[in-house]
């Protein structure tokens, strides 16, 4: 896809939550870096600051944490129109604690932290898309932490192929059960059940 593509597709995603005008809107696109990913690579890894906002253009990427005794937790994953970093260390410029990591080639556009904080004071319909991009996410974070809370693996499980059920069909196995806090081995269980039933 050609830089101009990936803006025009970031300048949909932008007009869908606020409203800006030609100028407006070609000024905060063209502020963003294209870069191609390949699959495997990281873009975030703890102990170095998270230097970009990233919206994924094509691709599919995932943040997880490695826990004591090397087993990884997926935090969150990310496709084609939507946005993935390590949110504590992009803000706050601190060292990251997760890694991002691509599960397949991927195109982005990367907005650095100097570039997005000179976005916000020079517009405040800039701040305001970055404040609802914000709200929508921590929606869907409390969604998750009360599913995990309040559901059993299988309801988990169900839950996650109902509404991500394209990420579901993209990404490996063991990276669905970290996300959803089981073993790959009890997942396999699940499916198998569903596929007999």
């Amino acid at each position: 896809m050609t830089l101009h593509e990936s803006q025009h597709l970031l300048a949909q995603h932008v007009q869908q939550r606020v409203a800006l005008n030609e100028e407006e809107l070609a000024a905060f696109v063209a502020a963003f870096r294209y870069k191609r990913v390949k699959k495997r690579q990281h873009i975030v890894q703890p102990d170095f600051v998270a230097r970009h906002r990233n919206y994924v253009v094509r691709g599919a990427l995932r943040a997880y944490v490695i826990a004591e005794g090397g087993h990884d937790h997926t935090i969150q994953f990310a496709i084609d129109d939507w946005w993935i970093s390590d949110y504590n260390s992009y803000i706050f410029q601190r060292p990251a604690t997760m890694f991002v990591m691509a599960l397949e080639d991927c195109e982005l556009l990367q907005l650095d932290y100097a570039t997005e904080q000179r976005l916000k004071a020079e517009n405040h319909r800039y701040e305001t898309f970055f404040r609802v991009t914000a709200e929508r996410s921590t929606a869907a974070m409390q969604r998750r932490i009360m599913a995990n809370l309040t559901m059993d693996a299988e309801e988990r499980y169900d839950r996650f192929l109902k509404y991500y059920g394209s990420i579901a069909e993209r990404v490996p196995q063991y990276t669905v059960a970290s996300y959803l806090n089981m073993s790959t081995e009890f997942l396999s269980r699940i499916r198998s059940r569903k596929a007999a039933g």
